[in-house]
């Protein structure tokens, strides 16, 4: 009978424990109802919603139990920020970015025989902007507010300054002489009804290649090469009417070929299939023409609307270089670089297009903001006046040429007219003395033009001692500390002041353009110890990781 008892008692004991176990299991998957596994799917694991965004209008999103997930396509363009998939030691990970710019902070205090501020980062002939690089000129024709094309002078003196400064921090290019009149020539091939003779020129004082060709189109005196890498080409070049240099490109990876015709013409460029046209100019003169090959055939390929290649330099090679109709060569090079003919070919342009009154027209229309005049053909730009000195000081140092420097002193006249009678002076609150890009009516008060024009003006005065730069720096140095607290948006910078001047809504910066005023704002505190620039500078750099001022 107690046997009995006790069995009975294990049983029970055991059905308690079965019944307990029973219980925790069915806890367990009703708790796991409501919250996926780790282990789940994630189609399991996240639940779709609907996101009300300001209840204008909903986003497809995600959640779990815990947390709710907005699609990144939607933050980037909400909150203006930047994002990316990397992968680093083979491990994916998304590098967020609150900013798409750069701040270069400066190395040492800035000198005006050295590079300017940043430019030796520039690419100015790469710009989509640029049609292409003028063949009679050497300098950029932009597109910027006109598509026929046009030299802007702000753009052109920048095309400079970036060579300038490039020719500082580059090492020496790679040079590969093909003709030096003297001691190196080349084997050129002559088709039967063509002539070539090398003959003394006493304008250049060398021994020249002389050609001339028939119409008949295989009628040639031409140079079979095969060189990569080097392809900015150098040439004294002498055409007459109906004659030709071309540069024959090859795709060493694909059967693509490229010809490159430098005519005598002046058109600026032009292009049919593989067939790309610079005109040289239409005077039978000596003339000195550097080329880079792969920027000119970009910019053929841009005309036909042909798909841009990041670094064709790497996929392409010279096959060979074309003579046709009549003419003479002298000297003759590929490089891998030549910044300083770049330089000089923007600071002569400078020179010989300057106005009587110092100045370089733009001949192009701009509108600038609403319910403000557009700025019609001939109007000044305070930054291309600045640029402009920037690049004749230069031009001057480098070679002592007392016009580069007659040129930099004759374009501090424009700006000290005001912009009402031509100029580009404008004075904030009848005070502050500020020099305008763009010389509107009232006056926008852009930032980085102004600041740019001041270091024309520095420029001028550290390198020849000017003191009328001098004393208009020092004016505009101190407006610009007067007005820099108006630019803060507090998590940002204003480009202009057009919502004091116009009483219309504040044009921000974008990124670009305020990492342009912080590495500005370095390089000045570089120069003036007021601490109004290098806090500021610090602070401006700090919005772009996300930082913002306080609120109350």
């Amino acid at each position: 009978m107690m046997m009995v008892r006790l069995n009975m008692k294990l049983a029970l004991a055991a059905l308690c424990a079965v019944a307990l176990l029973l219980m925790l299991y069915w806890a367990h998957c009703t708790d796991d109802r409501h919250k996926p596994s780790a282990a789940a799917p994630a189609a399991e694991r996240f639940v779709a919603i609907e996101c009300s965004i300001n209840g204008e209008y909903s986003v497809a999103c995600r959640r779990d139990a815990d947390q709710l997930y907005l699609p990144f396509s939607f933050i980037k363009k909400y909150f203006e920020v930047y994002g990316k998939l990397t992968t680093v030691n083979g491990v994916e990970r998304f590098e967020w970015s609150h900013s798409y710019s750069k701040v270069y902070h400066p190395k040492k205090t800035y000198d005006p025989r050295g590079t300017f501020t940043t430019f030796e980062n520039y690419n100015v002939e790469v710009r989509d902007r640029v049609k292409c690089i003028s063949g009679v000129e050497g300098v950029p024709v932009s597109t910027q507010w006109d598509p026929k094309g046009f030299f802007y002078p702000t753009q052109i003196a920048q095309f400079g300054l970036a060579h300038y400064s490039k020719n500082i921090t580059e090492p020496e290019p790679r040079v590969k002489i093909l003709e030096d009149g003297d001691k190196i020539s080349q084997n050129w091939i002559i088709s039967k009804d063509a002539v070539m003779s090398r003959e003394f020129d006493p304008e250049l004082k060398m021994k020249v290649l002389s050609f001339a060709t028939t119409d008949h189109a295989s009628s040639q005196v031409w140079l079979k090469l095969d060189i990569a890498q080097d392809f900015v080409l150098t040439m004294d070049l002498l055409l007459k009417p109906n004659s030709s240099m071309t540069v024959v490109l090859q795709n060493k990876d694909k059967k693509e070929t490229v010809y490159l015709h430098y005519v005598f013409n002046n058109q600026l460029i032009s292009a049919l299939d593989d067939h790309i046209f610079y005109g040289v100019g239409e005077e039978s003169a000596w003339r000195r023409v550097t080329r880079d090959l792969i920027v000119d055939m970009q910019k053929g390929w841009q005309l036909l609307d042909r798909p841009k290649r990041k670094s064709p330099r790497n996929k392409f090679k010279i096959s060979s270089i074309i003579l046709r109709g009549s003419g003479s060569l002298g000297s003759a090079q590929l490089a891998t670089s030549a910044h300083t003919a770049h330089f000089y070919a923007a600071a002569r342009w400078l020179v010989r297009s300057q106005r009587p009154n110092g100045g370089w027209p733009v001949p192009a229309r701009r509108r600038v903001a609403p319910h403000v005049p557009d700025l019609t053909p001939g109007w000044h730009s305070a930054m291309s006046q600045g640029h402009g000195i920037s690049v004749l000081a230069r031009a001057h140092y480098r070679s002592g040429d007392a016009a580069f420097l007659r040129a930099a002193r004759r374009a501090l006249r424009v700006l000290r007219l005001p912009s009402g009678a031509g100029g580009v002076r404008a004075v904030f609150m009848d005070k502050h003395v500020w020099y305008e890009e763009y010389p509107t009516t009232p006056p926008l008060f852009v930032l980085n033009g102004f600041i740019y024009t001041l270091l024309g003006l520095y420029d001028l005065h550290a390198i020849a001692g000017d003191r009328d730069a001098k004393h208009m720096f020092d004016d505009g140095m101190a407006s610009l500390k007067a007005l820099l607290p108006l630019f803060d948006t507090g998590s940002g910078s204003f480009y202009d002041l057009r919502h004091f001047t116009l009483g219309v809504s504040p044009n921000i910066a974008r990124w670009d353009y305020h990492a342009t005023h912080v590495n500005q704002l370095y390089l000045l505190a570089g120069l003036d110890p007021d601490p109004i620039l290098l806090s500021t500078a610090k602070r401006w750099e700090n919005y772009m990781s996300g930082k913002r001022a306080a609120h109350n």
